[in-house]
């Protein structure tokens, strides 16, 4: 015999999970006390729930493997939700294990729809979770936690993954157990259908319509690394020999030196790559869902004369209302890769016709660079372009980048130079204040000493600044750059362009921050201030450092986000975008007509 929260803690290390991020609580205390009896799992204890379900987000990105949280009833579980609703959209493999009140005091257990709460503490989070999870389920019946455990395990990773969710009552979490007499799950039950045998036909398919294009392009999004496809999408890439684009969050797909790299396309991304994807005649999009910050509002002009091809694992995503595809192809991105691999070895595919094209495509890459010479300053505030081109060429190609919102997602993924080999990520879909210190808690729990970089607005940490204790706790090597523009600066610019006027973007409109310095000696953590003209040395000196480390960078809080989609509010009241190749500050019309092969929009 077995009890219940044994059997879930070694099913789990079984499996390989090896680390549990977790809050304790009475509710949860069988299964905090059987993950930390358990020799072959690490628990991290975070001081929040939404850090533990955000650092195990990180941790899934970094290791590519399940990440499990732990929490308790009531506000444990409902604390857990932001960091959920992340994994969610994000497509971030995830379990949480949540504590439950005992099934005698359980609602579900009455008909008694009047009631509010019966058990200390008490919430029905399955049905609060079920529109951001995979599976959720509260687990009544003792011998059914291997169906539901296997079951929640093998969703989370397979298709496209996503967070589940398994709820215990704290009396089922103490239960024994015969392991001989449990129900077990078939995966069968929950296959992902696929059209394989026409996979051959489509990519021929696909490879006639590359070879009729005079000006192809691959755009690549996150689904390659979710499907474990960056060795084989390397391949293919070079067989095909023409230009790729990087979609959001995928930017680390590529090195920014690759002689196939051609830009970031997107409504914050950079010219090069939207000039790339908008002139194209064909675009073959793998593992990218063309949200709308990467296509804009205004989707209809999105690679307007381009034939579409989208590869996706969710059906959903190839027939939602934006951009339609001219050729779905709902498939996994590393079993559409490597028959396509295979489908170009077996014709006659000739790469080099592509040169031009490519050679004209690069060109935008080099006459267009984020970092433009009016932010090289050397002021006493820091121009955040002129910042994050100076650290990101100092980077070595094994740290792992870890994103907040706002300007310490967009600058960095407008102009820092990828190595091959680094990692860079941001929580997208969500993008939630808060996400970045608990991410990268995962990131170095994930690489065991080596050195994650942490970038954090000023306004962001304080959401989660708790978390600077578990960073201390186990001494993890995060370095943590605080970028302080003086409150919310994607906010105020916002405010600034539709209203003239502030509310709470900063202290003097409302809201105001805590000096960092001081704040992270409170906890420990060594600490120092950058500014002014000598802050590369600053930089060299906080990555050099053992351990922890938090620099408070002064940056320019006047400096918007350029190049950047601008939106026009029409006299009756619509906001209309351009299209993408025209980004703000606009060029002079006669440079971006000559940058325009297909006919521009009408103006």
């Amino acid at each position: 015999m077995i009890r219940v929260a044994d059997y879930i803690a070694k099913t789990l290390a079984d499996d390989g999970v090896r680390h549990v991020f977790m809050v304790t609580g009475g509710g949860a205390m069988h299964l905090n006390d059987a993950i930390g009896k358990e020799s072959r799992i690490q628990y991290i204890c975070n001081h929040h729930e939404q850090a533990c379900a955000m650092a195990a987000e990180g941790y899934a990105r970094t290791t590519g493997t399940l990440g499990v949280i732990n929490v308790t009833t009531g506000p444990g579980g409902i604390n857990a939700l932001n960091g959920v609703l992340g994994a969610w959209t994000d497509s971030i493999p995830m379990l949480v294990v949540s504590g439950q009140v005992k099934r005698e005091t359980l609602l579900s257990s009455y008909t008694l729809p009047d009631l509010r709460q019966l058990g200390d503490q008490e919430a029905d989070i399955t049905t609060m979770v079920k529109g951001i999870t995979k599976y959720a389920v509260t687990v009544v019946e003792p011998k059914t936690i291997a169906y539901h455990l296997e079951k929640a395990v093998h969703l989370a990773q397979s298709s496209r993954p996503g967070p589940c969710w398994l709820d215990i009552p704290v009396d089922v979490q103490g239960a024994s157990i015969d392991e001989s007499d449990l129900k077990r799950y078939d995966p069968t039950e929950d296959l992902c259908q696929y059209d394989l045998e026409n996979l051959p036909d489509v990519c021929r398919q696909i490879i006639g319509h590359i070879q009729n294009a005079k000006r192809p392009v691959i755009m690549v999004g996150t689904g390659i690394r979710l499907a474990a496809a960056t060795e084989i999408f390397d391949t293919v890439i070079r067989k095909l020999g023409i230009p790729v684009t990087t979609a959001w969050t995928a930017h680390d797909l590529m090195a920014s030196d690759d002689p196939l790299y051609c830009g970031r396309p997107g409504t914050v991304g950079d010219r090069p790559g939207n000039f790339t994807v908008q002139n194209a005649d064909l675009l073959l999009v793998i593992g990218c869902r063309l949200n709308i910050r990467q296509v804009s509002y205004n989707w209809k002009s999105f690679a307007r004369h381009a034939f579409k091809v989208q590869v996706d694992i969710d059906l959903a995503e190839l027939n939602k209302p934006t951009v339609k595809p001219d050729l779905p192809v709902h498939c996994d991105a590393r079993l559409f890769l490597e028959e396509l691999s295979r489908q170009i070895d077996a014709g006659e595919y000739d790469a080099h016709r592509y040169r031009g094209w490519l050679l004209w495509c690069k060109e935008r890459v080099s006459r267009y660079p984020v970092l433009l010479q009016r932010h090289v300053c050397a002021d006493k505030v820091i121009n955040p372009y002129y910042f994050f081109d100076l650290l990101f060429r100092k980077l070595s190609d094994r740290d792992v980048i870890v994103c907040g919102d706002g300007t310490a997602c967009v600058v960095p993924f407008q102009v820092g130079l990828i190595k091959k080999g680094q990692r860079m990520f941001c929580n997208s879909g969500c993008a939630s204040m808060g996400y970045d210190l608990p991410a990268s808690i995962g990131a170095a729990i994930a690489r065991a000493g080596e050195r994650v970089i942490c970038l954090a607005g000023d306004g962001s940490i304080q959401l989660n600044i708790q978390e600077l204790q578990t960073v201390i706790h186990h001494r993890l090597n995060i370095k943590i750059f605080v970028l302080n523009n003086g409150g919310y600066l994607s906010i105020r610019q916002t405010q600034q362009n539709f209203f003239g006027r502030l509310v709470g973007e900063g202290p003097s409109s409302g809201v105001s921050f805590p000096d960092m310095v001081k704040i992270a000696g409170a906890y420990g953590i060594p600490s120092c201030r950058i500014q002014g003209e000598d802050f590369g040395v600053a930089i060299e000196n906080v990555l050099n450092q053992q351990g922890p480390v938090l620099a408070d960078v002064m940056l320019d809080p006047a400096q918007a986000f350029e190049p950047k989609l601008s939106s026009k509010q029409l006299p009756d009241g619509r906001m209309m975008s351009s299209p993408l190749e025209d980004m703000y500050p606009f060029l002079g019309r006669d440079e971006f007509y000559a940058n325009m092969i297909v006919k521009p929009m009408e103006e």
